[in-house]
């Protein structure tokens, strides 16, 4: 039989995306050293929790309901969020570690002080996230890789939507903003298909950001290149 596990015990993984891109500056690895070990979400590396036992999301956040985002760049909506629902716990997923670092120098000059960051892959995450744990959930201009053969590197497949729905709670929200056409595409197909309901009426529901959106840098370079955003509202059934 294959071996697919590493020394740590955790199974080989495709993280489909970059880990570090060009050198850190010394204050991005600072914001790493200093702040990551208390902004960071416990539990979730297979080093501190090899047995992959649930993490109890109330030690971290306390009674709050508690919001995901897969894949937050550089962070930008996501520490928007913390500040404008303080009332909520906001976990931030994005293995890019220069992502990481920048999101960690936007927190030092914010107020927010209910976020929590796991500098990986999202599945590791969903593996200690209990059952209908998450009400609300972010998935904003996702790498779209374009071609063809690599459809099944995105994140909208059964692989990632199972998990997804799993940890969501009945009648939590889904939001997927994305200006890649064959991407609305998929998402229309593989989401409902994985248990959620789209709530759009008509196609102004998904041309209109939504009440509490911040434009992200993605989301300026698209509209600076002339691609149409679109901004897809799903609920776990």
């Amino acid at each position: 039989m294959t071996d697919t596990r590493h020394s740590s015990g955790a199974p080989w993984r495709n993280f489909y995306g970059r880990f570090k891109g060009k050198g850190l500056r010394p204050a991005q690895q600072a914001y790493l050293d200093e702040d990551l070990p208390h902004r960071g979400l416990p539990g979730v590396d297979w080093e501190d929790n090899p047995e992959r036992e649930k993490i109890d999301l109330a030690e971290v956040f306390g009674p709050r309901d508690v919001w995901l985002e897969i894949g937050f760049g550089s962070g930008e909506h996501l520490v928007h969020q913390g500040e404008t629902h303080p009332d909520v716990g906001l976990i931030g997923c994005e293995p890019f570690v220069n992502g990481v670092a920048t999101c960690l120098g936007k927190l030092r000059k914010s107020s927010a002080d209910n976020i929590r960051l796991h500098p990986g892959d999202a599945r590791d995450l969903f593996d200690v996230l209990p059952d209908a744990a998450i009400s609300k959930a972010f998935l904003l201009y996702p790498d779209p890789w374009p071609k063809k053969r690599h459809h099944r590197r995105r994140f909208v497949t059964p692989e990632h939507l199972e998990p997804l729905h799993r940890v969501l709670k009945p009648g939590a929200e889904f939001r997927v903003a994305t200006d890649i056409p064959d991407y609305v595409r998929q998402t229309l197909e593989e989401v409902p298909r994985a248990g959620f309901e789209w709530l759009a009426e008509g196609p102004a529901d998904w041309r209109t950001p939504w009440g509490d959106w911040l434009s992200t840098r993605y989301e300026q370079k698209a509209l600076r290149e002339g691609r149409v955003p679109h901004y897809l509202t799903f609920r776990k059934l």
